[in-house]
């Protein structure tokens, strides 16, 4: 049985490798073709930006894979030894939290890395060492204290439930809902400054929107997200009436009022179709497979291990595995947001009114140039990693006439100079 769990582990690393292998050899070839959507310089720029994550994304998984056999065979055990506690509450806390710190400090490089080397360079950083300094501390004690509220929840389920797989995923999946609802709120006292949007005209207009999709709402803020990132990007959060609609100063700065309705009409398009549930109800049935899967190991696999079949072993193999289903659901779950966004689409440009699919092809050209999204892509990588259509795609299904595309680069795609 564990031959077969490493063996499994393997092939998930693997094929994280080859997709981003195949997308690198991709984007080095189409990025020297003809510039699409961009102008010749960004589009050079945005291949490199996209072969610099991949290349991260490789390292990444190269070192997810030997911390992955270093907890398999030794790293577990040595926790399990280092704790001596009585209770077994506080011993199964103490265990899957400093399991879960120790990979978090792990982490810290890549982290530093893509924030003030990759981001840097490419003009995406606008964050001080001291921001990101007390970011991540807060992210830690923010970690240390829920997590071990919610370890501590589980090993209650575990030690008081025969079915506690069963009960522990209806326990975890409240906590995504609750995160969900609660994400804003968080994020304005510990992280961003949201203000009221100040602009009444386009306050009216966004309300008026709203009202036509039925979106209730506390309220339009902006968001101080250019003290960090020059990305991008807008959100709504919560639910009921504590629902909020947060727009990045970026995005203010960036789009026109027209452009700006037109993607605030595509995230209400996701409300209308209720898009948000469905997305919810995906991440449930992966989360209901992994505890079903984990719930029911053979006793011979932590014999193998030769760990005790505690629930703090149980809770640090979930988390070990849980990125290997994630993976293998993604294809799946971007089928379904794929098409999500396309309906989205289609209501966005009309909720915006007379020439709505114009503005929004806009907005969508404008995202990409300034978030430096190359906008081709392997096919495979397409599959395994993208919730969005490619944007050339999204911009055909609005009727936009987007050229011939040089489809050369996919005989280069398996060539990539790693």
């Amino acid at each position: 049985m564990l031959t077969l769990i490493v063996a499994i582990y393997t092939l998930f690393v693997l094929l994280t490798i080859y997709t981003s292998v195949m997308q690198i050899g991709y984007v080095n070839k189409a990025k020297r073709g003809t510039a699409v959507l961009l102008s010749s310089t960004d589009f050079l720029k945005a291949g490199d930006y996209s072969i610099a994550k991949e290349k991260m994304s490789i390292a990444s998984a190269f070192l997810d894979y030997i911390v992955f056999i270093i907890w398999i065979g030794l790293g577990i055990k040595y926790l399990e030894s280092t704790f001596f506690f009585a209770n077994e509450a506080l011993m199964t806390i103490s265990v899957v939290m400093s399991f879960i710190v120790i990979n978090s400090i792990i982490s810290l490089p890549f982290g530093y890395y893509e924030k003030f080397i990759l981001d840097e360079k490419f003009g995406f950083n606008k964050s001080s060492m001291g921001q990101w300094i007390k970011d991540t501390l807060i992210s830690f004690i923010m970690t240390l204290i829920f997590g071990s509220l919610v370890v501590w929840g589980i090993y209650l389920i575990i030690a008081s439930f025969t079915l506690w797989w069963l009960w522990s995923f209806i326990f975890i999946f409240g906590v995504v809902v609750l995160i969900n609802m609660l994400y804003p709120a968080f994020r304005a006292v510990f992280f961003d400054k949201l203000t009221p949007l100040k602009d009444e005209t386009l306050d009216s207009e966004i309300k008026t929107l709203m009202d036509k999709t039925g979106f209730v709402s506390s309220g339009v803020f902006v968001s101080d997200a250019s003290k960090r990132d020059s990305r991008l990007n807008a959100y709504f959060g919560g639910f009921g009436k504590a629902k909020k609609v947060v727009l990045y100063d970026t995005l203010i700065e960036k789009l026109s009022t027209k452009e700006l309705l037109a993607v605030l009409g595509h995230e209400l398009g996701h409300f209308a179709h209720g898009d948000i549930y469905k997305n919810i109800a995906l991440i449930g049935g992966m989360l209901f497979a992994m505890f079903a899967i984990f719930g029911n190991l053979p006793n011979s696999l932590y014999f193998e291990l030769g760990l005790s079949q505690s629930p703090y072993v149980i809770m640090i193999l979930l988390m070990l595995f849980m990125p290997v289903l994630g993976f293998l659901m993604m294809p799946i779950m971007g089928i379904v947001s794929r098409h999500n966004e396309y309906e989205a689409d289609k209501m966005g440009s009309k909720l915006a009114g007379v020439g709505g699919e114009i503005e929004l092809a806009n907005a969508l050209k404008k995202l990409v140039t300034e978030n430096k999204s190359f906008p081709l892509s392997h096919p495979i990588y397409i599959f395994f990693h993208y919730t969005h259509p490619p944007v050339l795609e999204r911009l055909k299904e609005l009727g936009i006439d987007v050229g011939e595309l040089d489809k050369t680069a996919l005989e280069a795609s398996c060539q990539a100079n790693i």
